[in-house]
């Protein structure tokens, strides 16, 4: 059997106020021709299918008409949980129902020892969700004396292993955060100081983990425990991921390989440092001016309407840095350094509104006021 293990679509999402949502559809149709060009024979998503619990119109429209190409046109399977963004009663509705279309929502926190099971030439795969939690959700729910996430998660783990049958292949699907894994910055917090960390050696036992949560595409205590990542960049410290899905295959002897599809963003996001004029001259050839761009400025001098500037090549620059102005070290800007530069940052400013130089008598003039500023503020008149 193959299927395409993926999470954190964060269908909804909204990035410095700009929605992504055409972005997601693209790579969503990538996915979709991936199904089809691999012949995969089930579609596991490991949670996070939303940004957030309540999720837009939009957002539930897109899912919807997604699912629905997958399921009824193409007749594959879906299995998904919810993540930690996800609202589980909410994605959980109408589960019952779905699942003769072929949807499986394994939602109920409950019912984690039983799995799906689909069937195929090389026998019968199971498959088996836990629906992101918490200590305190596992704790009423069992009536068990855990505290930690660790516990909590190792205690569904035991359970279902208790409960699964040696004679088929046993997939999991999990959202959680392995210890010693690698975090973005996009990635909720699922608790504060490292608590939400899990153990790894529990879920050693399965012929294959689908995990979801980080979005990084990275293994964890072997090739058969992974993360997929994100589907798309959701922060610049994720600049140089290489985004994507994973192919997983599997045989009557469990996992027999893994390959990474890649997914090509509608525009990607990326950092871009320098000069401006520089910069200002490198967007006006470059090919793909419409990324999502952190722009960091090493310019030391003061600049009239940057953000205005950099859009008229780089239209979606999202977030403007400026190094350059700051004082190394500190990272604060320097008063002093300030004072002494007044009527340099003038001369610039004066330059950029006007398109000329200060004449001598003009340059005369705004030193005078500076002095005349700075007596003032200091008290002397």
């Amino acid at each position: 059997m193959k299927f395409i293990h993926t999470s954190d679509w964060h269908i909804g999402r909204q990035f410095h106020n700009v929605s992504l949502l055409e972005d997601q559809r693209h790579v969503l149709a990538q996915i979709i021709a991936h199904i089809e060009a691999e012949s995969v024979e089930a579609l596991v998503i490991a949670g996070d299918i939303y940004d957030r619990s309540v999720p837009p119109a939009t957002a539930v429209s897109l899912l919807d008409e997604i699912i629905g190409k997958i399921c009824i046109d193409m007749k594959v399977p879906v299995l998904l949980i919810p993540g930690n963004h996800d609202g589980a009663e909410r994605l959980g509705f109408g589960a019952r129902q779905m699942r003769s279309a072929g949807l499986h929502i394994m939602a109920d926190l409950e019912r984690v020892t039983e799995p799906v099971i689909l069937r195929c030439d090389s026998g019968d795969v199971a498959f088996y969700g836990i629906p992101y939690n918490d200590p305190e959700t596992v704790r009423n729910l069992f009536g068990v004396d855990i505290s930690t996430y660790d516990e909590a998660h190792t205690y569904l783990i035991d359970k279902i292993t208790n409960a699964m049958s040696g004679d088929v292949v046993n997939i999991l699907i999990s959202h959680c955060f392995l210890d010693g894994a690698r975090e973005s910055e996009s990635e909720r917090p699922l608790s504060i100081g490292g608590a939400d960390r899990v153990s790894y050696q529990p879920c050693a036992g399965f012929d294959y983990v689908a995990l979801g949560h980080l979005h990084s595409p990275q293994q964890r205590g072997g090739e058969h425990v992974r993360y997929s990542g994100s589907i798309l960049k959701y922060s610049f410290s994720e600049q140089n991921q290489n985004k994507g899905v994973t192919l997983v295959e599997v045989d009557s002897n469990g996992l027999a390989g893994t390959k990474h599809l890649p997914l090509l963003p509608l525009r990607d996001m990326r950092i871009v440092e320098g000069e401006m004029q520089t910069i200002l001259e490198q967007g006006a050839v470059d090919p793909d001016n419409e990324d999502y761009l952190l722009v960091r400025l090493t310019d030391r001098h003061a600049i009239l309407d940057p953000m205005g500037k950099l859009r008229a090549v780089y239209p979606n620059v999202l977030h403007l840095e400026k190094p350059g102005m700051l004082e190394t070290g500190e990272q604060q800007v320097s008063r002093e350094t300030l004072k002494r530069g007044e009527l340099e940052m003038f001369r610039d400013f004066f330059v950029q509104v006007t398109g000329q130089e200060l004449s001598d008598d003009q340059d005369q003039a705004i030193a005078q006021v500076i002095v005349q500023a700075r007596r003032r503020e200091d008290g002397v008149e």
